[in-house]
């Protein structure tokens, strides 16, 4: 995980205030490790590193849901406009959990809706789970709410994901940038019982730049450094 050491630090309800952007032009880069503490170096001076209870790096996990004909994933890696990702996060330091729901707006905008969730059902839906998803998927025009009903109800777990993220704001750039590392997959089997993989991917992290429309200072330097956005995302690649 990279080195914060003298970054000056924001409290999450700050960062929460100041740069939610649930609703935002997302990129992503895949990086060595050497690269991403040179980017977090560069832009110490001008950043903000989210700190809770004296903590600088948290540990996350995901729980991936799809339909057993995969419907999210392949709309993904067909690049559909109208795609989806439903999961439940789990930030393990806190307790805390919610299901999501990403949608995609207008211009490639993700957007991203979140419903307060129990951690003992991270890995189901339950009922007010499935209406939010519906809700979430219609009202997005992702879909109808027939197909946004059929997809709730046959939401099966295929796919965990930990990692653990150190967060920068940007606060003249109103943008952000996380920094994820120590990544881990587990897949599901058709019946929704963990399979004992444990793939990793260590020699790679992801820099993800969260920015409300222009590139931000952290964009910049990773196409100076040879980088450019690469079309992942953390369920696609562990399956």
């Amino acid at each position: 995980m990279p080195n914060t050491e003298g970054i000056d630090t924001i409290t999450l309800a700050e960062l929460n205030s100041e740069a939610s952007l649930l609703t935002r032009m997302d990129r992503k880069y895949l990086v060595p490790p050497g690269d991403t503490q040179d980017v977090v170096d560069y832009l110490a001076p001008r950043a903000q590193v989210l700190q809770i209870d004296g903590l600088r790096h948290f540990r996350y996990a995901s729980t991936y849901f799809d339909t057993p004909g995969l419907d999210a994933y392949f709309l993904a890696a067909r690049k559909r406009r109208r795609r989806f990702k439903i999961r439940t996060r789990t930030y393990l330091d806190s307790g805390l959990c919610f299901l999501e729901v990403k949608t995609n707006g207008s211009r490639e905008a993700t957007v991203k809706d979140r419903f307060k969730y129990d951690p003992d059902d991270a890995d189901r839906i339950t009922p007010d789970g499935h209406l939010f998803v519906i809700e979430r998927l219609v009202e997005s025009s992702t879909c109808s709410l027939d197909e946004a009903s059929t997809i709730a109800k046959a939401l099966v777990p295929v796919m965990d994901s930990t990692y653990s993220r150190t967060t920068l704001h940007l606060p003249h750039d109103e943008a952000r940038a996380t920094f994820d590392t120590e990544l881990t997959w587990d897949l599901f089997d058709p019946d929704g019982r963990r399979l004992e993989r444990g793939v990793s991917v260590g020699h790679l992290n992801v820099i993800e730049t969260k920015n409300p429309s222009t590139a931000s200072p952290t964009d910049r330097l990773l196409w100076r450094r040879g980088h450019r956005p690469a079309r992942i995302s953390k369920y696609a690649t562990g399956m």
